[in-house]
């Protein structure tokens, strides 16, 4: 089919009754639409706008330890038109907070909501008006550089496979530093990660994560790396562990019947192949069988190695005889 003959098709098409009418009835429709928008763009509406707030010129020597960036919701009342063109334009970009003028001498400062609806007013046109604010007020935290080191920690639900277990966790860095005021920083001994929500998995787990926020305080970095390395759960024992006497006087001997006694524990298979008699601590105390004098004295598991659960010993009681070196 020629150029000519699609183009009288496609005119025929177009300028048809049926077609007439169609475009006729899609202009009124456009036009209408066109006069109800900007009817509607002329009425007067109120709108809740969110504005960063930010704290500006801070001093060389200053630490902000609260959030660099904090919000305000301020509601406007104007014209449809303007509020649009708040909506999509720069004029609400952010609020700039000076750091000297609401600075107090006890390592915070506050901006009350009258303090930011000044400064918003100088973005807005003449029209506009501002029905409400909130919060009532912004606040944030500084110090002069007091800071500290501290480990991180994971928190949150973290379960493995049935038949896993979590056999060790890698933190990437392993500790954080902390700036806050003094009290606070006496008071912070470990920053915990966000809430962590992972289940059913039986490979090394590798995430990247944030820190919980805390009032005041800034951590650096605010993020941590940490790998959770899992292995299969397995039911094992130790033999051979011997029998240590703790608390015997100068000159005396603790000597055990047996002298060494069998570990049963839980634990990972990897783990488990690393594992040896002298890992684990089974002692007898003096001073309990001079307190409770019987024919067999007590025996007691004190140290297990990392990696271990439910450990428990076979025998809890055992002969003994207590010598002259």
């Amino acid at each position: 089919m020629g150029v000519r003959k699609l183009l009288k098709v496609a005119s025929d098409f177009v300028f048809s009754k049926t077609n007439k009418d169609l475009l006729v009835f899609l202009f009124f429709l456009g036009l209408s639409g066109i006069f109800w928008l900007s009817l509607t763009l002329n009425e007067t509406y109120e709108h809740e706008f969110a504005i960063p707030v930010s704290v500006v010129d801070i001093p060389k020597n200053a630490v902000l330890t609260s959030d660099e960036v904090d919000t305000v919701k301020m509601t406007i009342r104007d014209k449809g038109i303007v509020l649009m063109a708040y909506q999509y334009g720069d004029y609400l970009k952010r609020l700039r907070v000076p750091f000297k003028n609401y600075t107090r001498n006890n390592g915070s400062g506050s901006v009350p909501a009258s303090e930011l609806q000044k400064l918003l007013y100088q973005n807005l046109v003449s029209s506009s008006k501002i029905i409400s604010s909130k919060p009532e007020k912004l606040e944030f935290f500084y110090n002069y550089g007091t800071n500290k080191k501290v480990p991180v920690r994971w928190s949150g639900r973290v379960i493995p496979e049935e038949l896993y277990f979590i056999s060790r966790v890698d933190y990437s860095p392993d500790s954080v530093t902390v700036y806050a005021s003094d009290d606070k920083l006496d008071s912070i001994n470990i920053i915990y990660t966000e809430a962590l929500n992972y289940a059913n998995f039986r490979d090394t787990l590798s995430i990247t994560c944030q820190l919980a926020k805390l009032k005041g305080v800034k951590v650096v970095p605010d993020k941590v790396k940490i790998n959770f390395y899992t292995d299969v759960l397995t039911e094992e024992n130790i033999e051979g562990i011997p029998i240590q006497g703790i608390n015997l006087p100068a000159g005396k001997v603790l000597r055990t019947f047996p002298a060494k006694v069998t570990v049963s524990f839980v634990t990972g298979v990897n783990v488990f192949r690393n594992l040896r008699p002298e890992d684990f601590t089974v002692v007898a105390d003096y001073n309990e069988i001079q307190r409770h004098p019987s024919e067999k004295c007590r025996i007691v598991l004190k140290d297990v190695p990392p990696g271990i659960s439910r450990a428990r010993l076979e025998v809890s009681l055992v002969d003994y005889l207590i010598e002259n070196e």
